[in-house]
């Protein structure tokens, strides 16, 4: 299904501030990438208070109201939470989860910013939300009526920009440095089994529990089963080791200056494990998929992780061929790199020989 145009949180807060003041916008996106949270910050920057009703807990007359009889005739009345006098932000999220019943009685809302005899105030503005099909959520088919109505938007996640919000909301260092190391890791696809997954929500939840607990009560056993209550397993695992790793000599930081090597002790594999996850997504994140693109700076990176990945060969084989390998469900090392490490790994051997000769 076409779900509009992808667009990052900014994006969207300038279309919010552009199109929902003339037209309804629906906004498309998987579960907790923060379109709740971007509403709210829209309704603040305009100075008016938001209103939230949850698609799924709906009936048609807690939007229609209940009638009753006025001077003889049937009047409805709709509900205080959205018959107000001023006029405010009326966010309709999960609409797209509610039943077709609710759906018919949100069109004039919609349309024509009204409720029976009840006009919204003149200013008032009318968002709506929704999960996709794809996400494992609970969501029913909109209407051909409804969807016309609305302006849609889809939101995906940006790291830069949900970083740039993190640094400055204050979410917890070890979330902020971990999601440096791996920012791959910010968000994952619904899984279409039972278990907590990676979201920009998920995180912000790690960063309140870690917060709550304290820095003094936070043992790295503790530190594991707070990351699996909110974030997908393997993630989770990783954080844990991430935590562990704070706490010793290795960082990756320092192995990519030069400034030390990989680890080799046994007791460190899970370490070792962990800075080579990131070392690969480091390299993914520094590199451009088209060479023509590489900057100098990009030239002596790919010349230095060339390097790093011989040197983590002779530690282990298996860990050197987790870096540059590949698979359908994650992106991979751009080609071009990857040619030059097929042609140059043998240079590299045949130098270090020649350096420890």
């Amino acid at each position: 299904m076409n779900l509009g145009a992808k667009v990052t949180q900014k994006q969207l807060m300038e279309l919010l501030l552009n199109v929902a003041i003339i037209r309804p916008v629906f906004i498309w996106g998987a579960p907790g990438i923060g379109k709740s949270s971007l509403v709210e910050e829209f309704a603040c920057q305009v100075g008016l208070p938001c209103v939230s009703l949850l698609g799924s807990q709906l009936a048609p007359e807690d939007i229609m109201g209940v009638p009753q009889i006025i001077e003889g005739k049937t009047k409805f009345c709709p509900p205080n939470l959205i018959a107000r006098d001023e006029p405010y932000c009326l966010f309709l999220d999960e609409l797209n989860a509610c039943s077709h019943e609710v759906q018919k009685s949100f069109y004039s809302l919609i349309h024509d910013r009204r409720v029976g005899e009840y006009m919204l105030p003149k200013g008032s503005i009318v968002i709506g939300a929704g999960n996709r099909a794809q996400d494992s959520a609970i969501v029913k088919t909109m209407s051909s009526a409804l969807i016309n109505r609305m302006f849609h938007a889809q939101l995906h996640v940006s790291y830069k920009d949900w970083m740039e919000w993190a640094i400055g909301f204050g979410i917890h260092p070890f979330v902020i440095e971990y999601l440096q190391i791996r920012p791959d890791q910010l968000w994952t696809e619904p899984p279409k089994h039972e278990e907590p997954f990676s979201t920009p929500r998920s995180w912000h939840m790690l960063s309140d529990v870690l917060y709550e607990f304290g820095e003094e009560h936070l043992t790295n056993e503790m530190v594991g089963i707070l990351a699996a209550g909110c974030v997908s397993p393997q993630h989770a695992s990783q954080f844990q080791t991430f935590h562990k790793q704070i706490h010793t000599k290795y960082h990756l930081n320092k192995i990519l200056n030069g400034d030390m090597k990989f680890p080799h002790e046994p007791e460190n594999r899970d370490v070792l494990y962990f800075l080579t996850q990131s070392f690969r997504a480091q390299i993914i994140k520094e590199l451009p998929s088209e060479k023509d693109a590489v900057h100098p700076s990009q030239r002596q990176f790919a010349h230095q992780a060339k390097a790093l990945i011989k040197d983590l060969a002779s530690i282990s084989h298996e860990m050197a061929q987790l870096v540059v390998s590949s698979s359908e469900k994650e992106k991979g090392l751009p080609d071009w790199f990857m040619t030059e490490i097929i042609r140059d790994l043998p240079r590299l051997a045949e130098r270090k020989d020649k350096k420890d000769a």
